[in-house]
């Protein structure tokens, strides 16, 4: 399952669910008649009313959900509870989930969608009584290298470092944070304030960081200047700045990390710097986001009830 700290709704493929989209081949889809202990909602039912611009209709008087991605992918399907079994000594009864029966725009890796994000219909929410709205997770660096996810806060922040987590709401779904400067080579951007005041989203389902256009601009040129004995590739978009590496065992690149509110200083894995052999960093004029390459092999927490991110690096 993908993990999302950019929507709500979780879900898994479902029978019955026609192959394509669905891939029985590669994992077992959700057999809801088989379970003694599954419900769809009704349409008049509370959960269905709660998914908002989620709700979908109604279809044989079981409630439909559907839901878009940034990237134009969609799951659509009948929403209801089972018991969730998240350890071996851990369940949550009645959760409340997706079962689809259509997607569009997922690989056959996928089997469904964690939903994480800070609205009611997420796991986050569901699971506040026992994990205290809390989670980490370490994306890693390669696929031969495993990482975690974790519910519930760390006993000790040690080897953290924190700024403020930054709510909407009218946006309940996304956690954002201040971004305040980027450093490259440990020289700061020196980026005015204005700039990122809108706030950044950290969001794990999405792949790349986006930056405000002359944040982006700052950043590609600082980096190029210190890239000046690579010969340039062609662009491969998203990436504009890209470098041909071909016959090269060993490649310098200049460090960046992020500089977040309350002084967070936050240095990314060379993973999280070049991607395809490309700066994995894209402007935009929209929403700024912190994607997940530039997550990589950092734990990074978001203490939802305290409204606090941590970071800690090198955890997987």
């Amino acid at each position: 399952m993908i993990i999302d700290t950019g929507s709500d709704v979780s879900w898994v493929q479902c029978k019955p669910c026609p192959v394509p989209p669905c891939h029985a081949p590669n994992g077992s889809l959700f057999d809801p008649a088989k379970s003694t202990t599954y419900v769809p909602f009704s349409c008049s039912s509370a959960p269905c009313a709660q998914l908002g611009g989620d709700g979908n209709g109604c279809s044989r008087s079981q409630c439909q959900y559907i839901v878009r991605y940034g990237d134009g992918s969609n799951t659509t399907g009948t929403y209801g509870s089972d018991t969730l079994a998240l350890a071996a000594t851990s369940t949550v009864s009645k959760f409340q989930f997706g079962c689809s029966h259509n997607e569009d725009g997922f690989d056959d890796q996928t089997d469904g969608l964690m939903g994480l994000g800070g609205d009611v219909e997420s796991l986050v929410s569901q699971t506040a009584a026992t994990y205290g709205k809390a989670f980490s997770y370490c994306l890693p660096a390669t696929t031969s290298t495993p990482g975690f996810l974790t519910l519930g806060a760390p006993n000790s922040t040690s080897g953290f470092v924190t700024t403020p987590m930054l709510r909407s709401k009218t946006a309940p779904t996304f956690y954002r944070l201040l971004l305040e400067d980027i450093r490259v080579d440990g020289s700061p951007l020196g980026i005015s304030p204005t700039v990122f005041t809108a706030g950044s989203v950290m969001d794990s389902g999405t792949v790349i960081t986006r930056l405000p256009t002359r944040a982006y601009s700052a950043l590609r040129s600082a980096f190029r200047a210190r890239m000046t004995k690579y010969p340039k590739a062609p662009p491969l978009s998203p990436f504009d700045t890209c470098y041909d590496f071909t016959g090269l065992d060993n490649v310098t690149i200049p460090s960046v990390a992020l500089v977040f509110g309350g002084g967070a200083v936050v240095d990314l894995d060379a993973n999280g710097i070049i991607l395809e052999d490309c700066l994995a960093f894209a402007g935009t004029s929209g929403l700024s986001l912190i994607g997940n390459v530039q997550q990589r092999t950092l734990e990074v927490l978001h203490n939802v009830g305290q409204s606090v991110f941590g970071f800690r690096s090198a955890a997987c």
